[in-house]
């Protein structure tokens, strides 16, 4: 079974995550330099199968979109354009970033580490990805 790969997008950086491939796990994969994004994908496809791609979408508290939303969208336009046979599907990541926080805090990592933002970009993606295998079964 192929891969499910989650992208947490930002304007610098941006977090990636990818599921095992029986699609039970979710794993913080990388965090890249977001002009690299396209290039790293290209990359890390010609070597694993993936079949669909997350994208966080990225969303106001009311449900609007936010800021970033008009970087996401030509961005999903790109992924399928170039991997149609890819499965390309934005995916609500509201609170993600706060969960990732959490997340990285009840880790026991260091302080230091915990302010390392690149991590939690990672686990962003890790957490978009796993919410989104949860509610897919």
């Amino acid at each position: 079974m192929a891969r499910i790969l989650a992208i947490d997008y930002g304007t610098r950086r941006t977090g990636i995550a990818v599921s095992d491939p029986l699609r039970i796990i979710a794993t913080a994969l990388e965090t890249v330099e977001t002009r690299s994004l396209e290039r790293f994908l290209a990359d890390y496809f010609s070597r694993e199968e993936v079949d669909t791609i997350v994208v966080g979408y990225p969303r106001q508290m009311d449900g609007s979109p936010s800021e970033t939303m008009r970087y996401v969208e030509p961005l999903m336009g790109r992924l399928r354009h170039a991997y149609p046979d890819k499965r390309v599907v934005g995916y609500d990541e509201r609170f993600t970033s706060v969960l990732a926080q959490r997340a990285i805090r009840q880790s026991g990592i260091g302080k230091m580490a915990r302010r390392d933002k690149a991590l939690v970009d990672k686990v962003s993606a890790a957490i978009i990805l796993q919410d989104y295998m949860a509610c897919r079964h």
